[in-house]
């Protein structure tokens, strides 16, 4: 089967810094990142890229978020505002990557790099705070975007081809996580179908665990 080919939109790093929202309330995070021509990609993330809830982001399993570029008219339509690249404090932005078409477990080339999907992202208050668009929109439609670990570090650039170079054979898209993570659809069953892959993030892991623990 052939799949539309993927397209990278913008790449983008930041650290931790002020950002004002509201009326002149201040929150440090890493969410506002800047488009740049080009970054090394090490296991623990793109040089220059950081995070200031280490509880909750970051790590290796966690090291790239990504976000599909198709959500972003969506988002602008009915929330009417007007959203700059890496709006939700993604590291790329794609096409043809939407969470319903990949799985956890798949393997992406991306420059000199190669990253593996790991989990859906549970997005925080934060990214309302940047974007004016409702939290919970982003959780109802399960447009979250998701994280990867890198088993290959390199460079990537602005214009990196991005090719799938291994699909996990579970077959247990990101779509189909967040419907089982925030809907509980398919109750156990669904935690079951999720935990099966070898591939998934340990956070993801012992939440999953948690949960299937107290309902049985």
């Amino acid at each position: 089967m052939t799949e539309n080919r993927i397209e990278l939109i913008n790449l983008a790093v930041g650290l931790p810094s002020k950002m004002i929202y509201g009326e002149n309330k201040e929150l440090i995070t890493g969410i506002c990142k800047e488009g740049i021509e080009e970054a090394y990609l090490s296991k623990e993330g793109f040089k220059g890229d950081g995070v200031a809830d280490l509880k909750h982001h970051g790590g290796p399993d966690r090291a790239v978020c990504v976000y599909s570029y198709e959500h972003y008219a969506l988002w602008e339509n009915e929330f009417n505002v007007k959203l700059p690249y890496a709006a939700f404090g993604e590291n790329i932005t794609v096409t043809n990557m939407l969470e319903k078409d990949v799985c956890i477990g798949d393997v992406f080339q991306i420059g000199d790099a190669i990253i593996q999907i790991t989990q859906g992202r549970i997005p925080c208050d934060t990214i309302t705070k940047r974007t004016n668009v409702a939290l919970k929109r982003i959780v109802e439609t399960g447009y979250t975007g998701y994280l990867c670990r890198v088993l290959k570090e390199g460079n990537v650039r602005n214009n990196s081809k991005i090719e799938r170079i291994d699909q996990q054979k579970n077959r247990v898209s990101i779509l189909y996580g967040n419907e089982v993570y925030f809907h509980k659809k398919d109750g156990v069953e669904g935690i079951k179908n999720i935990l099966e892959v070898p591939e998934l993030a340990e956070d993801w892991r012992i939440r999953l665990n948690k949960r299937l623990e107290n309902q049985l």
